[in-house]
């Protein structure tokens, strides 16, 4: 087992350990004890991993003398809503779950940031305890304290930082993993590599078939690499106020990209797809050296990844969607952009992201592709 510390500066109390490591789920109840006590746990779960994980969980933690209910909602990013909210909320109180209790969320990006905001407001704020089941959950959304719901006017628009006690990467969890989710994953990993890591870049690049033929050793180093990277970065800046919205390249036109096609494209593709345009956009704002975005697009391909938004959709869409995005400052849109492969642009002085004028990004969406 590898631990990974998240030592929070605006909150030392609120420091937090990543665990990582094959099997963990299995002495759950141990790391409960140790880093989350409570008189109940609400586990909620979407209602592919409540059947595929959540049921045996819950009868685990039963067994071993917790009082613990499963709560699940419909999977899927169009059901990360204020109404599914509400509902897990409501039940929760029915069943009389009480400051004394904790919440896990046990499941991908989307059960992590509605677990995570049930948790944040049930009775102004309950423990949390992420139990990652895909890998995009595990590198990114499950580490930071950001949690929240979609909305008509943009993705997770209402929400609240609520730090997590304890995070559980099993790496056995990733077993079934299908290839697409798998893939969705690892445009975070590329992500970090871009932004942070040349060497790491260069790994997944070297070793991508091993990656996705779920290679163990190389698997884990993508998981621990990821994790210290992000982990590293939201220590610093834990509401997003600075350095932190480097995290957020290809996220201006990945949301753009999810919202617009009412979220058929997976997060991670979306992703994808918005890293390759936006390291564009850099390399045509002469920010980014040239070839930036053409490797991007190299290894994203290696990884069955996107590179090219969908057809029919549209840019006047795209760029009115990016309008409500929550980086946008005083009605400009702003981008987290890349340097080259292992440095951003930006500073603690200048900031970390760049406004761009809507037709230089109308200009990007009908430019030729890499």
């Amino acid at each position: 087992m590898v631990t990974i510390r998240v030592p929070l500066v605006e909150q030392r109390d609120a420091s937090y350990d990543i665990l990582i490591g094959p099997g963990l789920v299995r002495d759950l109840d141990k790391l409960l004890e140790q880093y989350c006590p409570a008189a109940a746990y609400a586990v909620i779960s979407d209602s592919h991993v409540g059947k595929l994980y959540g049921e045996s969980l819950a009868k685990q933690m039963a067994a071993a003398g917790h009082e613990v209910a499963l709560f699940t909602f419909p999977a899927g990013e169009w059901n990360k809503t204020r109404e599914t909210w509400a509902s897990l909320s409501d039940r929760m109180l029915a069943a009389h779950f009480g400051r004394d209790g904790a919440v896990i969320a046990l499941g991908g990006g989307v059960v992590g940031d509605m677990a995570g905001f049930v948790a944040a407001t049930y009775l102004r704020g309950v423990p949390l305890v992420q139990i990652p089941t895909s890998l995009l959950a595990m590198i990114d959304s499950s580490i930071g304290g950001k949690t929240g719901v979609d909305v008509a006017a943009g993705k997770n628009l209402l929400g609240a930082f609520h730090q997590p006690r304890l995070v559980v990467a099993d790496l056995a969890l990733l077993a079934s993993l299908s290839t697409v989710q798998l893939a969705a994953g690892l445009a975070e990993a590329v992500k970090h590599g871009v932004i942070v890591d040349a060497e790491y870049f260069d790994f997944l690049e070297a070793d991508h078939a091993a990656i996705l033929a779920k290679d163990d050793q190389a698997l884990a180093r993508v998981v621990r690499r990821s994790v210290e990277i992000k982990a590293a970065v939201v220590a610093q800046d834990e509401r997003e106020a600075g350095r932190r919205a480097i995290l957020n390249f290809g996220h201006t036109v990945g949301h753009a990209i999810e919202a617009t096609s009412k979220y058929e494209v997976l997060h991670g593709e979306a992703v994808a797809i918005g890293m390759v345009y936006e390291a564009q956009l850099a390399e045509t704002l002469g920010i980014a050296a040239a070839g930036t975005a053409q490797r991007i697009a190299g290894l994203l391909e290696r990884f069955h990844l996107p590179v090219e938004r969908p057809e029919g959709s549209r840019a006047e869409e795209l760029i009115a969607a990016m309008r409500g995005d929550k980086k946008a400052r005083t009605g400009a849109i702003r981008f987290a952009l890349p340097k080259k492969i292992g440095t951003v642009h930006g500073d603690a002085t200048r900031g970390w992201t760049v406004p761009v004028e809507e037709e230089r990004i109308r200009e990007l969406f009908s430019a030729q592709r890499v």
